[in-house]
This record gives structure tokens, sequence and C-alpha cells, in this order.
């Protein structure tokens, strides 16, 4: 069944429930005053801007769009990009995309102008919806993303190059006979990128989304009495199908804006959150300002709050630990995944084993697992191989890229690139990344387009990029820079060059030393590791 059912299930049985919350804590809700009396007011008078909606504006707020998109000639198979941050027409859109049969695109806010257009034609996109905070990289490339396209804007002031989503849908029926969707129908597309930081268009079908949605719900015990709260961009599969439990459940969620720990506890506070899903990040600021007494566990209500977990990337086990000293009640999960296997879950840890913190897990509902050496055999238990998966929720293919697909889709086994190693419990644990991305705060940072950055500079002969484990970020960038003979470089001059680049790309550690190479011309980063310690400190943290 599609995941387009449990929402009709929900606007029949719990119409008037309230399905979403948006809430900003950080940002006053100034609608009813002027602006005057809004520089006037006491800061502790602000209110909180917040939003919601009920299941039954939820459906009907799906079907006005999905009747809009069917108006504008799209059709089952078609594709519609979102980029848009975290509120409450993201998820309506979405399913307004699902009910008309359409292939749903979710687009990284992160994108530049450029990763934005390359990925509109690498989809192969009919529609993209977009909101206030990306008009500047829609029109950047306006006139190629409108050939043939159709550009919605959602929010006030819509830009000349495109129509305004809330004129649009007003006219738009509340009713819509949801297009006929099998199991076997395309879904979604969402991007990957290896370490070449070229996004790949993962394609799933509609088994995928539901099976993410009964897994999630099936791991983490979802009730109607539930309130998850929501914290990263729904973009990510991972936000998405960690918020599809409590679609599955029929139970309330909150998106929250805002990452500051104050904000987090003070959410789960006044919405009666029960389950939090965190980056370790947010998990390390709560802790250092529980620790600093900048924030007094007295201060919220807490009581109802049952389940945290992490997942996006490594999670040091001294962190659980110190976590439960707050919390010793909590129930905590870790859960592995990736965008190929519909996000997370394919791995998880379960509620009842935190005494194996350090491990990703076991197989998660409906999956099986193997580790593999570079022959395709099963290695030994305890022995380090790639962790394959497979399950209901393993991609189609990489959109239009056959040699891709065939690269990590193997007899319906997904080559996750990740190697791990299994223990004498079954439980696995990740030693290291086949590839070289680097995740530092639940993001997926890209070495090669660092490198081919900072080899910009007229003083730098050769670069590399690797991770380095941090206790906050999971891990941070690491530049070790050759520069040219005859040439002096600080880091200053490194530092003030990177500030083209994003912030969360710009290198947080500089060395300066020979670039090893192999006799191919591969630099050898497993030696710069080594080197640096960094793959001592990561198996350290997790235990192994």
């Amino acid at each position: 069944m599609p995941v387009t059912d449990f929402l009709e299930r929900n606007a029949n049985l719990y119409g008037n429930e309230v399905a979403l919350v948006e809430l900003n804590p950080e940002q006053p809700d100034n609608r009813r005053i002027t602006w005057k009396e809004y520089e006037l007011i006491e800061p502790s008078r602000f209110q909180p801007y917040r939003r919601e909606i009920t299941w039954a504006v939820f459906r009907e707020k799906a079907n006005r769009f999905a009747n809009l998109l069917v108006s504008r000639g799209v059709k089952k198979g078609d594709r519609v990009a979102i980029i848009m941050y975290n509120c409450l027409e993201w998820l309506p859109i979405y399913f307004g995309v699902l009910k008309t049969g359409a292939i749903a695109v979710p687009f990284n806010f992160r994108y530049d102008a450029d990763e934005l257009l390359y990925c509109a034609e690498l989809a192969e996109v009919h529609v993209i919806v977009f909101g206030s905070e990306f008009i500047g990289r829609m029109e950047a490339n306006a006139q190629r993303l409108s050939k043939g396209r159709l550009l919605i804007y959602v929010g006030d002031n819509c830009p000349s190059f495109a129509e305004s989503y809330r004129d649009m849908v007003a006219d738009c029926s509340s009713q819509f006979t949801d297009v006929p969707i099998t199991d076997d129908d395309d879904g979604a597309i969402y991007f990957s990128s290896g370490t070449t930081g070229f996004p790949k268009a993962i394609l799933h079908k509609h088994r995928s989304l539901t099976q993410a949605a009964e897994m999630e719900q099936k791991h983490h015990s979802q009730g109607r009495d539930d309130v998850f709260l929501c914290i990263p961009p729904l973009y990510h599969t991972g936000a998405k199908f960690h918020w599809m439990g409590s679609l599955v459940a029929g139970s309330k969620a909150v998106l929250l804006k805002g990452t500051k720990p104050e904000t987090i506890l003070s959410a789960i506070s006044s919405e009666r959150c029960t389950i939090a899903w965190l980056l370790v990040p947010w998990a390390q600021d709560i802790l250092d300002s529980l620790d600093s007494g900048k924030i007094k566990i007295e201060d919220y209500h807490l009581s109802q709050w049952r389940l945290m977990h992490i997942g996006a990337q490594p999670v040091p086990p001294t962190l659980i630990k110190h976590w439960l000293e707050y919390f010793p009640n909590h129930e905590y999960d870790t859960n592995y995944g990736l965008s190929e296997s519909t996000g997370p879950g394919c791995v998880h840890l379960g509620v009842e084993n935190v005494h194996k913190v350090g491990a990703i897990g076991i197989p998660g509902y409906r999956w099986e697992i193997k580790i593999v050496n570079e022959n395709d055999t099963e290695v030994k238990q305890g022995d380090v191989g790639e962790l394959c998966v497979k399950g209901p929720g393993v991609m189609t293919c990489y959109y239009n890229n056959p040699e891709a697909t065939a690269e990590v889709l193997k007899d319906g086994w997904l080559y996750t690139g990740d190697m791990a190693m299994q223990d004498e419990d079954g439980f696995i644990f990740l030693v290291d990344r086949k590839k070289d991305v680097i995740v530092s705060g639940g993001e997926n940072i890209y070495p090669v387009q660092i490198e081919n950055f900072i080899r910009k500079n007229d003083k730098v002969k050769d670069v590399a990029v690797i991770g380095m484990p941090d206790a906050r970020l999971g891990e941070i960038t690491a530049a070790i820079i050759e520069i040219k003979d005859g040439f002096e470089c600080t880091e200053e001059e490194i530092n003030d060059f990177c500030l083209d680049l994003p912030r969360y790309k710009r290198p947080k550690v500089i060395f300066f030393e020979e670039i090893p190479r192999n006799a191919t011309g591969k630099i050898e980063k497993p030696a710069l590791r080594k080197r640096h310690g960094a793959d001592q400190l990561v198996a350290r943290e997790n235990g192994i």
C-alpha cells in the first residue's frame, strides 16, 4: 500500500486532531502587531512563532496541490522537485505529488545555484517548488530552469519568473481522486554523492517509502499519544522517514526550527514531545549546557520524554553514557542507513540493546546484512569487510546511471561502501568508510570539492582533505597542504582564502606537509589518517 493511504486513514479517523506543528521559539510571532509595536515590546513577552494543522487540513492541502499539478499537465511518472526549509507546507506538497502518481524529488537546501540546476537536469524534473530563501539561487539560472518546467513559489512577493503557490491552490478543489498506485510504481528520487561530490539521483519505488514508514513505527513503537520532535531538514531521508512513524501511528509531530539546547528542551517541554531524534552535535550541546549549569532540567517539563535516538554519523559511546546520567529513564537507539536504503533503519541498535552502544546494531525490520571482502566472499565473524544490506527499502537504481547502479547493486544486495565488522553477539560496528566522504554534524562533506578549491591558490602545490574525529560534530575537515618550492604560506592565509567556501566546508585544521601519492598518482589518504591519528581515534571512540 502507498503511504498516501495512511494520510487518508488519519484524516478519516482523526481529522480534527493536530497532525503537524511548525514551531520557531527563536523567532517571535509578530503577525498580530505592527513593526512599531514590535520594537517596543519587552523580549520576555514575545510569543514564539507557531502554526499547526489537523489531519483533515493536511489532506485538504495535499489534495489542492495534487489538483493543481494535474491541472497543469503533471501525470504519473513525472518528476516534481521541492526545495524549501521545513514548514507546514512541505509535507502536504510532498504528499500532493505522491497522490498524482508523480515522483517527489526533494532537493538539499544547501545546493548552490549550479548544483540546483545540475540536479534538476539530472532528474529531468518537470516542476520545481521553492521557498523564499531560494529566490536568488533560482533566479541565477531562471532562464534554463524555466525552460519546459513549471516553477512554483511558496511565500510572499512572488518573483516574476515563477507562479504563486498561494494564488494557484486557492482555486483548486479540496477533493481529489488518487491516481492508482502500486508498490512497484516509482515514488521518489533522493540525491546522494560519492567522494567526487557529484550528486547521483536515487530512484525508489513506493514499496521503499511504505517499508521505511512501517519499519520506523516498528522500531520505536510510536502510538497515538506520542509526539515526535523533528529538527533535521525534511529533504533528508532520515528526517522524513523518522516522521513517517508518526504517520503510521496517526500521532502529532513538531517541526522545530532552531537547534540551541534551550530551544530543543523548550519545544519538548511546551509541546509535550515524547520522542526526539537528535544529531550528535545537538545532543553534545545539551550535555555541555547541563554540565555548565547554563540550563537546568528542572526548568522544563520533560517527564513524558521517553526516547532519544541518533543517526547520520558515528555516535561516541561516552556521549550516550553521559546522556543516561542526566536522563536515566530514556530509551535510546542508534539508526544506520543511507539514501540508497530509504534512509535510516536498515541497521539499528534497538532500544533494548543500550549495553551495546558503539555498535550500529543488528539488521532492521525486514532487512538482511552480510559483510564481504574484495572478492564478494563473506568474511569471518570479527573480520573487517564491506557492509551489504538487502531488503524492501533498497533503491531501484541510480536514475539514468546504469554504470553506477551496477557498482553497488548486485543480486539485490546494496553495497554500502562502509567497512564494518560483526562481533560475537552479531552486532555490527563501523570501522571506516570505504569512500572518503566526511560526515560532519550529519552532513556529507566531499573532500574533492574542497581540494579543487584550495588548489586554486597560487602557492599550493598539492592538497588532501580528510576527516578528523570530533566529539561534537563526529568529524571535522582537515586539510593537508603541500606548498610550492620557494613559497611560504600561513594558516591565516589559507583560512582567508577559504572564506569563499560555505562555512561548513571550510577546513577546521590545517597541516603543511608533503602529500603522499601511490604509483598510480592517487593520494594515500589511509596513510594520512594514520599519520595524524585519525584511524586510532575513530576506533577508540567507537569502542573497537
